[in-house]
């Protein structure tokens, strides 16, 4: 990603290049599901119901481009011999007893809890046998899962965010990875959410000490 004039200022003068150690990566894929990851999944549905088309270019760029990019990740991820860890968000039970208060009405209405089909990782990103899979019940990993305590037992370092929602989970995950140590970038093409503009400020405000924003053909590149 070519820095912004928002980007290009003192902040640069003060971060540091962290070189890529393949088999310390791991790749991290955020809250692909469903409920919310997909065209057909209940949060699409209720938009289109309600005519708000506001969700159009979320579910667009989405099969567009972060299915495939993610895809192509995991791929060279497992050639190189990183980790694939999954993350996703739901309840433990259908009343969503365990998820936060500002988090249980969500639940709830797109019916995200473990066992409900919009739970389910979409099909096109299933993960393998030795795969990892952390349900969090709040927006970043870090606050609900032992992503923390994985990542450390796998001697894992460079990590590479995807998912959804680039604003939300995403970023609250990769900015919680970065103050505690690890050398975190996100895959831009690789992320979603509702608005274009909302996507772009998030990339914009990572680059300020928090991480490295690459394209995927980037990220390959650094993973060899």
């Amino acid at each position: 990603m070519t820095d912004t004039p928002e980007t290009a200022d003192y902040v640069q003068a003060f971060t540091t290049d962290r070189p890529v150690d393949p088999s310390r990566a791991a790749l991290v894929i955020i809250d692909m599901q469903y409920a919310t990851g997909h065209r057909d999944g209940a949060l699409a549905k209720r938009m289109k119901a309600e005519g708000k088309g506001t969700t159009d270019w979320r579910f667009e760029r989405i099969h567009a481009l972060v299915i495939p990019n993610t895809r192509r990740l995991i791929e060279a991820m497992r050639r190189c011999g990183g980790e694939v860890i999954y993350v996703t968000i739901g309840a433990a039970r259908e009343d969503c007893a365990d998820a936060p208060i500002h988090m249980r009405k969500f639940f709830q209405d797109v019916g995200n809890y473990e066992g409900a089909p919009e739970h389910r990782i979409i099909e096109e990103l299933a993960p393998a046998q030795d795969d990892y899979v952390l349900r969090k019940t709040s927006i970043g990993a870090f606050a609900s899962t032992g992503i923390d305590h994985l990542l450390r037992s796998l001697d894992r370092e460079a990590l590479f965010m995807t998912g959804v929602s680039t604003n939300m989970c995403v970023e609250t995950t990769a900015r919680e990875a970065a103050d505690r140590g690890y050398a975190v970038t996100l895959v831009e093409d690789a992320c979603a959410t509702t608005h274009k503009d909302l996507h772009e400020n998030t990339l914009r405000n990572f680059q300020r000490f928090f991480g490295k924003v690459r394209s995927t053909d980037e990220a390959l590149g650094l993973l060899g």
